[in-house]
């Protein structure tokens, strides 16, 4: 299985979308949501928090994502956060604790490979994650969302 998620944010914070593609074999999911005040690296988080939770059931996952910041927090920096508790390494508060409490307590019960892709570089399914969260934050802003 694989899973792309993108986020984005028209000022930051602003309004934001994120959007993410689920593939298993032949089948495909595309999930996208928007939020009206929000910034880019929440945006980024909620699109794998959602496409993590419309799991039924335990899955093995190829995971990409084109922030450094979804992929080096769950990869790396997340044991020492919740060692020191939910404080970064100069001992200031973890932002955006809640999405990173949750994306961990979603990833714990699936095994998960995570990716970074270079984003806007032509990767099919990260440039629509793309196109999903701008629709996304277009259909917000326009009332139809």
């Amino acid at each position: 299985m694989s899973i792309h998620s993108d986020g984005a944010c028209r000022g930051n914070p602003g309004p934001g979308g994120w959007g993410a593609v689920l593939r298993y074999g032949d089948s495909v999911r595309e999930l996208s949501g928007a939020v009206s005040q929000t910034t880019n690296n929440r945006m980024e988080l909620q699109g794998v928090i959602e496409a993590l939770r419309v799991l039924k059931r335990q899955v093995s996952a190829d995971v990409y994502t084109d922030s450094q910041y979804v992929r080096n927090g769950i990869t790396e920096w997340l044991a020492g956060w919740k060692a020191r508790g939910w404080r970064t390494a100069d001992r200031k508060p973890v932002k955006n604790q809640d999405l990173w409490e949750e994306l961990d307590a979603l990833a714990q019960s699936h095994q998960l490979r995570w990716h970074w892709v270079k984003g806007h570089s032509g990767v099919p399914d990260n440039e629509r994650c793309d196109e999903l969260a701008n629709a996304a934050i277009d259909a917000l802003l326009s009332g139809d969302g």
